[in-house]
């Protein structure tokens, strides 16, 4: 059965609920591993404590926010789906996403925030003083690595994923849950649309990869508000199967982006994201298997395309993001955070931690961080080494996110320091010079007290605003 026909017998099957089953399946976790190279050891930080590195970014450089509220996700685990409206609270959602861009901007109100983080972005790009105006569009990358088939709640199709009745002598393995938040995508599309001022029209929400799609409970949640501005909303995907109401990417062959590494090909983006001025992106607080994690840097694997190597899928890049290679490694995580079509165009970087997973082909699991409850957590920066560092530290903080391991922190160390990053390469991945340091990195005191180097009243690093 090729790919098309079974997908399509995916949508015909009826969704099963999804059930948190803590039995881990590591060689689902270590799938990616390239090969020759040992599993990695548990993530130790490459510096001390309250060693920032790297230009902080933003209205106020370095600050990230992060707003847990315990009361958004109220899933016993068992009833039902974690993203059903019965288990998401949409009204504390909202009330999070307001805090952050309030927080993050120190403005009073969201209208404002939202004037401010538009016009940060165009005075720090040399593009005038102006906030957001009509037929501006925005692109917001999400990451369904997940979403693979056409009812959120069946098996995902994947060639890493084991046999759905997992190992002799092991529970059955669950279907895959490990997807973006409804509430949260809600949460932002309505901040744009009803504070910003933002045209429906001019949003697009996206992730291009060949076999993921912008599944119905994100869809129709958006699709469903009687605003016609809601309705307006665009939808790109890569999947080869038809859900209606989403199109398709065309690759823009006249925005390459070449990467340092020689044999890596040259990649493009969707022309309907270069198309666009603003860009947000909303990626998942998760560990991940391969890398170590998968935050802001790594969603945007669901961007490129190769012509010649994969169409739209990242694979051929695998390698070279992996947890095992040594500190001072060539990675091409920094050549996507600084293309001008990507990092240069990105207004904002948002992380759902709602119901987080346990690596990235994982289901969503409670921390014992937050004595036994969901992550419950959103967080928000314009500084995207900034927030990724915090995530980071969060991650490997907590005891169940077990995938979390290597050198998961080295892509952050050569994007602070891009102009001259550890492993002396020259990342140009636009042909514009080079990059500048893209934000600023390094890790807490400790995961008790959270402070970081201007929490401590220094004028360099990152600065946390957490409200948990």
């Amino acid at each position: 059965m090729n790919r098309r026909c079974f997908l399509r017998s995916l949508a015909a099957a009826p969704a099963a609920g999804l059930v948190h089953v803590p039995f881990l399946y590591p060689s689902e976790a270590m799938a990616q591993q390239p090969r020759g190279m040992a599993p990695a050891d548990p993530f130790k930080p490459a510096e001390e404590a309250n060693s920032p590195i790297g230009a902080g970014q933003g209205i106020h450089p370095g600050r990230v926010v992060w707003v847990r509220d315990a009361n958004a996700t109220t899933w016993d685990g068992v009833t039902g789906r974690w993203w059903d409206d019965a288990n998401t609270n949409q009204k504390a959602v909202h009330g999070m996403a307001s805090r952050l861009v309030q927080d993050l901007t120190g403005k009073k109100n969201d209208k404002q925030a939202w004037d401010a983080l538009f016009r940060s972005f165009n005075q720090s790009r040399k593009l005038g003083s102006s906030g957001y105006r009509p037929g501006e569009r925005i692109a917001i990358k999400i990451n369904c690595n997940q979403d693979r088939s056409a009812e959120w709640g069946t098996l995902a199709p994947s060639s890493r994923n084991a046999p759905p009745g997992g190992p002799q002598g092991r529970p059955p393995r669950p279907p895959q849950n490990g997807l973006p938040s409804p509430h949260a995508i809600v949460a932002l599309v309505a901040e744009l649309i009803e504070s910003a001022g933002v045209r429906g029209e001019d949003i697009m929400i996206y992730d291009a990869t060949g076999i993921r799609n912008v599944g119905p409970p994100i869809y129709t949640r958006i699709r469903a508000n009687s605003n016609p501005q809601f309705q307006a909303v665009k939808f790109l995907v890569g999947a080869d199967y038809d859900l209606g109401g989403r199109v398709s990417p065309t690759p823009d062959l006249a925005n390459p982006i070449r990467f340092a590494k020689g044999e890596l090909p040259i990649g493009y983006f969707p022309q309907q994201v270069t198309e666009a001025k603003y860009m947000i992106n909303m990626a998942l607080l998760r560990p991940h298997g391969l890398a170590g994690v998968t935050l802001a840097a790594k969603n945007h694997f669901g961007s490129i395309h190769f012509p010649k190597d994969g169409g739209w899928s990242p694979r051929v890049l695998h390698n070279s993001v992996s947890r095992s290679l040594p500190m001072g490694s060539y990675n091409p995580l920094v050549e996507l955070m600084g293309h001008r079509q990507l990092g240069g165009k990105t207004m904002l970087y948002v992380l759902d931690g709602l119901y987080t997973a346990e690596h990235n082909e994982g289901s969503a699991f409670k921390w014992a961080s937050f004595d036994d409850h969901w992550a419950a957590s959103m967080l928000m920066s314009q500084d995207p080494v900034a927030i990724d560092s915090v995530a980071l530290d969060l991650l490997a903080s907590e005891p169940r996110a077990t995938q979390v391991r290597g050198h998961a922190d080295n892509y952050l160390h050569e994007a602070a320091q891009a102009a001259k990053p550890p492993s002396g390469t020259v990342y140009n991945p636009d042909n514009s010079g080079g990059l500048a340091s893209l934000g600023v990195h390094e890790h807490w005191n400790n995961r008790t007290a959270r402070k970081y180097s201007r929490n401590l009243g220094r004028r360099e690093g990152i600065e946390l605003i957490a409200r948990v």
